[in-house]
């Protein structure tokens, strides 16, 4: 048996060397810094809003500042979850915020026609159409990268300039205004205390999680992703799956649509899904996603994305005057991603060790 040398019989327990690698493993792991800023960020409210934490039932229903950050995150949850699978193939969908808004536009112009907006089937029926025409349009845009062999940012450019006009053409330039109960459930309604749409993103993150993760489908999108020749060599269909996730990218977008139109029982053409796409990329860079393809991580999105959301309210709560919101979210990204390149904090170990400690200082005294 090996006996413990000197230096670790003497050491405290706090640095010994299991310890010390456990620490070492925790810090190199993907998610930690995001956790570490998001916990960062919200302990910093409560210093402005001393009930930041305070969570309290209403009428059946949670109600806080967390319940608050969680009911915004959902539709950049949704529109993240299939950008990171997109992705994660090599490629790119610009196209996500027009399919909110054609998405928000078609359900809300449906359910105005109707002789009772309170009609559940009539407003099941117009979510359906508006969840049919949202697959289609992922359709036309895996068929362009998959098939037509243009380049995603380029194909789903087509449909994101495209697809707004739609959605105005849609509403006819104006905001459509929807009073129907049923629909406004999707995005302000409440299931035993809990948010509707929390409750929709948490399932589609939860199936997409188990479906990349215990089965051979997130080894295949990594695949496609890293090594498109490889991959085709190995007989993947590499076609099929590129086509499934601009599908599946285009369901989330349609579902965030819906969530965010029915949440101000609105749809406005022109401001739905506004630039989320650029904050789905970002969210999906916060998770530790590879924008080259392969290496994802659903779970890093989600977090991502709260993290994204949490400095809006951040911003509104510590008094950040406006001209200065996006720098200051800007200062807060580029932390976080230096913070979470491995040459980074390479270079940063680097110059910590030719620093003189205290204890170097005062032998060499």
């Amino acid at each position: 048996m090996t006996q413990p040398t000197v230096s670790e019989r003497s050491a405290p327990p706090d640095q010994t060397p299991e310890k010390r690698g456990m620490m070492r493993t925790v810090l190199r792991h993907r998610l930690f810094w995001p956790a570490a800023v998001l916990v960062l960020l919200l302990v910093g409210n409560v210093f402005f809003t001393p009930s930041f934490f305070s969570i309290r039932l209403q009428d059946g229903h949670l109600y806080g500042s967390l319940i608050d950050i969680l009911r915004a995150s959902t539709p950049l949850i949704l529109v993240g979850l299939g950008m990171t699978l997109v992705i994660a193939t090599g490629g790119i969908d610009l196209s996500v915020g027009s399919v909110m808004a054609i998405a928000g536009a078609v359900a809300c112009l449906r359910i105005s026609d109707l002789p009772d907006p309170n009609s559940v089937g009539g407003v099941l029926a117009a979510v359906g159409f508006a969840l049919l025409l949202a697959l289609v349009l992922g359709l036309w845009n895996g068929l362009l990268v998959a098939v037509g062999g243009i380049q995603p940012i380029i194909a789903t450019l087509i449909l994101m300039v495209a697809g707004r006009g739609l959605a105005q053409l849609i509403t006819d330039g104006q905001i459509i205004n929807v009073r129907s109960d049923p629909y406004r459930v999707i995005g302000a309604g409440y299931v035993l205390t809990v948010p509707v749409s929390v409750i929709i993103a948490g399932l589609f993150v939860a199936a997409a999680a188990l479906l990349v993760r215990r089965s051979a489908l997130g080894l295949l999108l990594e695949s496609v992703g890293g090594s498109p020749a490889a991959s085709r060599l190995a007989g993947i269909q590499a076609r099929t799956l590129i086509l499934t996730v601009y599908v599946f990218a285009a369901l989330c977008a349609g579902i965030a649509g819906l969530i965010f139109s029915s949440n101000v029982s609105s749809a406005d053409g022109n401001n739905t899904g506004n630039l989320i796409e650029l904050d789905a990329i970002l969210a999906v860079v916060i998770g530790g996603t590879a924008l080259t393809g392969g290496r994802f991580s659903i779970a890093g999105t989600v977090l991502g994305a709260v993290i994204i959301n949490t400095l809006n309210i951040t911003v509104y709560t510590v008094g950040i005057p406006s001209n200065v919101t996006l720098l200051f979210k800007a200062v807060v990204v580029v932390v976080l991603c230096l913070l979470q390149s491995p040459s980074f904090r390479a270079w940063a170990s680097g110059v910590k060790r030719l620093l003189p400690t205290p204890s170097r200082a005062g032998g060499a005294a």
